[in-house]
């Protein structure tokens, strides 16, 4: 077994705070005040609700699941962590509020001086990133976890769009590569209505990645070249409802965990498949994300597989509640919580290695 300092010196290691330990009277929900990204009204130039995650909090805190206490606070993600996986020349890009503001669809930002641009918008989006990143260890140590931000599904390591500016999905993945011992394997079910060209380009080559998703065929990024990494590809229609979708996701779930069992699943849980969402196209009513949700969960729990959760797009001001919600179901169902872990017993505890118009809009 490899020591901390054996392992700091291995190829691609380095310092990182976002590897710390976690007190055990933490529940595994990430999160951070710093998430939120307001700043002079600019942020409302975008569909998305940049200020959701914090309400999802707020709700979750109301129905007494959790207290500040047993949140675990997100760290930034440092320049060395970024660079695990993007290039040097991409992350000098992002000091330029032109580059920004192409990434994040907010055309004013471009007029803005990038120190502001870095602290108001960038800051909180390496944070949520830093977020998932943690999430993925909490998500080995404790069978599950959930960053309450994060998955930027169309970033990747040189390039970004559609608001996502970091490749968080890529970074959590390949921490746990180069950082947990007994991780070999990962699938990614993403079920944000894109298409998660992001990651998808990030692990074309890379077959220990295995990437289902389930998206709107008709929407951005209709990335051809990034399809190429799909191994379960799922293109839905305009307007598709809860009963085909339902059937859909449970089918291609259980026929993607059956075969390749991996060490960790991430999914990307995007609720802007909500019926009446302006850039998702779908007609998912709020109960069948609970559905959706618990569907992916139970597939896990009854693997015994470690699940990361990601709250990705949702751009409407109803999507807090419904992820609060959804959240509240699957404690309710024993699959998250001091319970699940109870019943489902330990799950193989890995050993750190080191220990203009919406129309123009993109979306996560």
């Amino acid at each position: 077994m490899s020591t901390k300092e054996d392992s700091e010196e291995k190829k691609g290691s380095h310092q990182t705070q976002l590897y710390a330990e976690v007190p055990a009277s933490c529940l595994p929900i990430v999160y951070s005040p710093t998430y939120n990204i307001t700043f002079m009204g600019l942020e409302k130039l975008h569909p998305f609700d940049a200020g959701k995650w914090g309400k999802v909090i707020h709700f979750l805190k109301e129905e007494q699941f959790i207290t500040d206490e047993t949140i675990v606070p997100a760290r930034e993600a440092s320049e060395a962590d970024l660079l695990v996986v993007h290039t040097a020349r991409y992350l000098k890009r992002l000091k330029w509020s032109l580059v920004v503001a192409t990434i994040t669809e907010i055309p004013p930002l471009l007029f803005l001086p990038n120190f502001l641009v870095q602290r108001k918008v960038l800051k909180p989006l390496r944070t949520q990133t830093g977020g998932t990143i943690m999430a993925g260890k909490l998500a080995m140590e404790r069978g599950w976890a959930i960053n309450v931000g994060g998955g930027f599904h169309h970033c990747s390591s040189d390039k970004g769009g559609g608001f996502c500016a970091y490749a968080d999905i890529t970074l959590a993945i390949k921490f746990l590569f180069e950082r947990v011992e007994g991780v070999a394997r990962a699938t990614i079910i993403d079920l944000d209505a894109h298409q998660g060209n992001g990651h998808e380009r990030d692990f074309l080559e890379d077959r220990r990645v295995y990437i289902m998703d389930v998206y709107n065929r008709h929407i951005y990024p209709g990335d051809g070249f990034a399809k190429r990494a799909i191994k379960r590809k799922v293109e839905l229609e305009w307007g598709t409802e809860d009963t085909e979708y339902l059937q859909k996701v449970e089918l291609h779930t259980e026929g993607a965990l059956n075969e390749e069992r991996p060490d960790i699943i991430i999914y990307n849980a995007g609720t802007d498949i909500l019926d009446g969402d302006p850039l998702g196209g779908l007609a998912i009513s709020p109960q069948g994300i609970v559905q959706r949700d618990e569907i992916i969960f139970r597939a896990a729990y009854r693997r015994g597989i470690p699940i990361l959760m990601l709250t990705s797009g949702g751009y409407q001001k109803k999507t807090a509640r419904v992820i609060a919600d959804s959240i509240l179901n699957l404690h309710r169902q024993g699959l998250i919580g001091g319970e699940a872990l109870e019943e489902a017993g330990p799950v193989s505890l890995m050993m750190s290695k080191s220990m203009s118009s919406e129309a123009t809009f993109s979306g996560i």
